[in-house]
């Protein structure tokens, strides 16, 4: 009982500080990490930055790494179940007595730099960071996957200097904290481009592209693309890597990969999405490119490592009969990838939607994307003070998008849960979306029920 105690006591601290600093930069984290001893110092990284799609890059380059021996930290966010799920080592997340053990050699120091008005009060994102590399820099890594917050530039996360930059894609988010245009954002994701350091993209935009590789050219940074779907002239083929969908299940997905080192068909990844085929594709590639570095995987290592990917609420299929079908997407493109995808690889009568936001989402836009494919539909709100009001999602969708259509508000989530399975046949799907907060949230009233699993 004590330890849950302590380790209650270090997230209330942890979620205490607050979430942007009034100072931005890298200072804080800088001064932090040298009263540490700079511990990211001797870890090696891969560092992930990208609209949508660097979680999922991350989890299947660190579980191919480790199915081919090596030694991988990754570094994910926001969590999905736990605050551990965080920070874990060769799949397995930190403990939380190593947690605590960690917050109470930081926190003094902490309040050492809260106390400089030069610096400024540390961000709980900032603090995070320092845990995460404090905790990798002590258990003998081979390589850290490590993903962004916020942004590139000024993220906190931009103070490795890694043996491989990845910008997955780059559209409109957080515009009003990294820009109102997509240029803008671009140029802040562009921020984790290092000196010498190559640079490996997915996008396709050729605003946002001419940005990375004219960031790229100032830094002396390799350029490479991966192109997808794989299109004869234009990708190059055996010089450009890229990937193409073969087949689809309400299991996962087979696909094609053609690059500059290996090939190879009918790859097999349990993530639904036809978007899931690039991520897949973009480790791939970084793999190549870590060949460079050392880091070599046989063709079985490279698939298995695939087939056991493991990545929660995304386009997660819980239940069959009806099916109830989990994903974070909390932006406009990714909502739009979902709703591209959802029919494709779910066959169902009706679709009943669950849906909740956070207020500073471009609601609207969202709403717009996937409304359409919902017959039924239930406002509800993840548990957290910056979530949108329900009614308000309903007002937006009844009044300006003229949705009108059965729907319902049901403020507490578990609840939400339960109308949608009211409301639901057999033949039907729940689709639970909007943000992966309220993911989390009815994910964890579901397993806490005796509901039937898949």
């Amino acid at each position: 009982m004590n330890k849950d105690k302590n380790y209650h006591e270090a997230l209330e601290w942890i979620h205490g500080l607050g979430r942007f600093g009034i100072k931005p930069g890298l200072s804080r984290i800088t001064a932090l990490l040298e009263l540490l001893g700079n511990p990211h110092s001797k870890v090696r990284f891969v560092h992930l930055a990208g609209t949508n799609g660097k979680g999922s890059t991350a989890v299947m380059l660190a579980s191919i790494l480790r199915e081919a021996g090596y030694r991988v930290g990754l570094y994910t966010s926001p969590y999905l179940l736990s605050f551990t799920n965080r920070m874990a080592v060769n799949g397995e997340d930190i403990k939380r007595d190593d947690l605590v053990e960690l917050v109470d050699q930081v926190r003094p120091l902490v309040e050492k730099i809260n106390k400089d008005p030069e610096l400024g009060v540390m961000t709980e994102f900032e603090v995070v960071t320092t845990l995460a590399l404090t905790y990798f820099s002590k258990t003998n890594l081979d390589l850290v996957v490590l993903e962004t917050g916020l942004g590139g530039r000024l993220d906190a996360t931009n103070v490795v200097d890694p043996l491989l930059s990845i910008i997955t894609n780059v559209s409109l988010e957080h515009t009003d904290v990294l820009g109102d245009t997509v240029e803008k954002i671009a140029a802040e994701k562009a921020g984790i481009i290092k000196q010498n350091r190559p640079l490996l993209t997915a996008a396709e935009d050729p605003r946002v592209l001419k940005i990375i590789e004219e960031k790229c050219l100032q830094h002396n940074s390799g350029f490479y693309r991966v192109y997808s779907p794989i299109d004869g002239e234009e990708a190059g083929l055996a010089h450009k890597p890229g990937a193409e969908l073969q087949e689809i299940s309400p299991e996962g997905q087979y696909f094609r990969y053609t690059g500059s080192i290996f090939s190879y068909e009918r790859i097999f990844i349990p993530l639904r999405g036809t978007y899931q085929v690039t991520n897949a594709a973009t480790a791939l590639a970084a793999l190549e490119l870590l060949e460079n570095e050392g880091f070599t995987v046989s063709e079985s290592e490279l698939r298995s490592g695939l087939e056991k990917t493991e990545w929660p609420g995304r386009l997660e299929l819980l239940s069959k009969n009806p099916y109830l079908i989990m994903d974070g997407a909390h932006n406009p493109a990714a909502i739009e990838n979902l709703a591209r995808s959802l029919p494709d690889y779910f066959k169902y009568s009706q679709l009943i939607l669950l849906i909740g936001m956070m207020a500073d989402k471009d609601i609207p836009a969202m709403l717009k994307k996937i409304l359409p494919l919902a017959d039924k539909v239930v406002f509800s709100r993840p548990v957290l003070p910056r979530a949108a009001d329900p009614r308000k999602l309903a007002s937006v969708a009844t009044g300006q998008l003229e949705f009108e259509k059965e729907h319902y508000v049901v403020i507490e989530n578990g609840a939400a849960l339960e109308k949608a399975l009211e409301l639901a046949g057999p033949e039907d799907a729940i689709l639970v979306t909007g943000s992966l907060y309220i993911v989390s949230d009815v994910r964890a009233y579901w397993q806490s029920r005796d509901f039937r699993k898949v």
